[in-house]
């Protein structure tokens, strides 16, 4: 693809589930953004954002710090537009998302302890070596590319009640939140994170950045621990409410996608149906909730399918 762009992305389907709407007593919607390349939403921002700069100047190397997705991602965007990639991940990554970075032809290093740590290698990197950082919690442009999630259901879903996004680095909920109250000003927007990794449900709570020293949960793609200013303002303006959700809830939103909808996600994109499973959600209807990604780790495949 020599001239990508947010047009080479195709809307990703809106479906009803049947066995959530009977649980919930009320419509339930789920936006299948597992179904773009790399299998997970973020091909979005990063598409969208290195296209951009490279309409501003000239990127010999794209740079990113990643716990999988934002790193295959970027490396699937600069495959598309000729750009080399050179991705930071922690230690441990998980194994399926590294694999497919490395698939698509970046350079891979694996360092730190969490993506702080891969983080920081990043900019040391990209410093020392002129290349373009594409940090998806803080370019600008990411958040837009995401965006495009909530014009798609606005479309897809006029009468929409709320949007249930997991929220990482909260790049996506911002986009999404921004995008679909343009359309339509009334939809009721909500965060989900993991319990062991509540820094910006806190932060959103406090009105002020709220820091944890770990994010020691099994979904990765929330595994953050240091919100940026801006951010937790985006998100006091944007989003309505903010809920945790357990390890223990994250797995039987997983099991329940396979089992009723014959759907396998992460433990990220389990996160809405998570809290959508919990009783009496208290959210107006028909909901939607925005399944992120695909890319199960391998040590949860079983833990997952066959329930060990």
């Amino acid at each position: 693809m020599g001239n990508a762009g947010l047009t080479d992305l195709l809307p990703t389907r809106l479906v009803r589930s049947a066995s959530l709407s009977e649980r919930a007593g009320s419509d339930v919607y789920l936006k299948l953004e597992l179904e773009l390349p790399t299998g997970s939403f973020k091909v979005r921002g990063a598409l969208h954002a290195l296209t951009k700069q490279c309409e501003r100047a000239p990127v010999g190397e794209v740079v990113a710090a990643s716990t999988g997705n934002h790193g295959a991602a970027v490396a699937w965007a600069a495959r598309a537009l000729g750009v080399r990639a050179q991705i930071f991940v922690p230690v441990g990554a998980n194994a399926a998302k590294t694999a497919r970075i490395k698939s698509l032809g970046a350079t891979l290093t694996e360092v730190g302890a969490d993506i702080e740590g891969a983080r920081r290698a990043a900019e040391e990197y990209a410093r020392g070596h002129g290349g373009f950082l594409l940090d998806d919690a803080t370019n600008a442009d990411v958040p837009i590319g995401a965006g495009a999630i909530g014009a798609e259901i606005g479309d897809q879903l006029p009468g929409c009640g709320s949007i249930v996004v997991p929220v990482g680095d909260s790049a996506l909920i911002r986009g999404v939140a921004a995008a679909a109250k343009a359309g339509m000003p009334n939809v009721v927007i909500v965060g989900v994170q993991a319990e062991r990794a509540p820094a910006y449900s806190r932060s959103w709570h406090a009105g002020a950045v709220v820091t944890t020293e770990t994010a020691d949960t099994m979904a990765d793609g929330l595994a953050t621990t240091t919100p940026t200013p801006d951010n937790v303002a985006a998100i006091r303006e944007l989003v309505d409410d903010m809920v945790l959700v357990s390890e223990a809830e994250l797995v039987d939103a997983m099991r329940w996608l396979v089992a009723n909808d014959r759907l396998v996600v992460e433990p990220a994109a389990a996160a809405p149906v998570a809290a959508i499973l919990r009783p009496g959600p208290a959210w107006p209807a028909p909901m939607v909730a925005v399944l992120t990604g695909q890319n199960l780790a391998p040590e949860l495949v079983g833990v997952v399918r066959e329930g060990r």
